[in-house]
């Protein structure tokens, strides 16, 4: 099996760049990534840290100890979910946390990747996993065969080796970023109709939007929060996506489908909107 049998995200029209958290509690978020995920500091300055791996940065905490307690059933977040390069990466963290006792969530076989669950001290989920072949999950006609099943832990550790997890791998990233949204329709309109990915697969009550081929990029879900509206301000949570459009050509595009459907914008060295919740969309180059 070589590097080609796997999805190449670089090559994505639409991939993620970094995430931005609003946090209470500074420090004991940037330290459960740092210790629990192994990111490393990037920047920091007063109320704000950057975290990431090699030159890349993925997440991007903000803290204010006045901001209200994220609820669950508001829009927003589900997890955030950082991707391996490898099987072997993805085992050696999972040892490397169940030596040191961390609380998990879940682990499910998705068919498209296995994936382990868990939270950060504010309630923001966390998906790390690592992508299977591609030839595993897409079929010939490029539909995209999605599952949960229960994970074998055990054959996932085999493939640790005697190497030692060291932190997050220099070649990991954000793989996807997975939305609580108040009516999946609504997102649909907004993350396919204006924003351009396709639907690679639905779930009962959720819509996973894809690009390049990709199993997905984003998702939306209605779980925890059907009928959920706009975002309260002021809370704890999700505040930024970042979505990363090398083609100049197709971030117009997605300018001008903005405009046609009347979505406030912001234009600078990048482009920024809003999906109907309150999350921000940031595309960049």
């Amino acid at each position: 099996m070589t590097a080609t049998d796997f999805f190449d995200m670089n090559a994505a029209p639409m991939r993620i760049g970094t995430v931005r958290l609003k946090v209470r509690d500074l420090e004991a978020v940037s330290a459960f990534y740092r210790n629990i995920l192994g990111l490393r500091p990037m920047e920091s300055d007063e109320g704000r840290v950057v975290l990431g791996t090699g030159e890349t940065p993925l997440l991007e905490l903000a803290g204010d100890p006045s901001l209200t307690p994220r609820a669950p059933r508001q829009a927003g977040l589900f997890h955030t979910a950082f991707l391996m390069p490898s099987r072997g990466d993805l085992a050696r963290w999972l040892a490397a946390v169940g030596e040191a006792g961390v609380p998990l969530q879940g682990a499910s076989d998705h068919t498209v990747s296995e994936a382990i669950y868990l939270s950060d001290p504010e309630g923001n989920g966390v998906e790390v996993y690592a992508d299977r072949p591609t030839s595993r999950w897409r079929t010939p006609q490029g539909e995209v065969q999605m599952t949960t099943e229960p994970l074998d832990l055990q054959d996932l550790l085999k493939a640790a080796g005697r190497a030692r997890w060291s932190g997050f791998p220099e070649g990991g990233s954000i793989g996807h970023v997975h939305l609580q949204v108040g009516d999946t329709d609504t997102a649909d309109g907004f993350y396919r109709d204006v924003l351009g990915f396709d639907i690679a697969a639905r779930y009962p009550g959720a819509s996973f939007y894809g690009s390049g081929g990709y199993h997905h990029q984003l998702a939306g879900n209605v779980w925890n929060s059907h009928g959920a509206g706009l975002r309260p301000a002021g809370m704890a949570g999700l505040d930024a996506v970042e979505i990363v459009v090398p083609d100049h050509t197709r971030r117009d595009a997605i300018g001008r489908r903005a405009e046609q459907a009347g979505l406030p914008l912001e234009e600078a060295d990048r482009l920024t909107l809003q999906d109907p919740w309150g999350t921000r969309i940031i595309l960049t180059q």
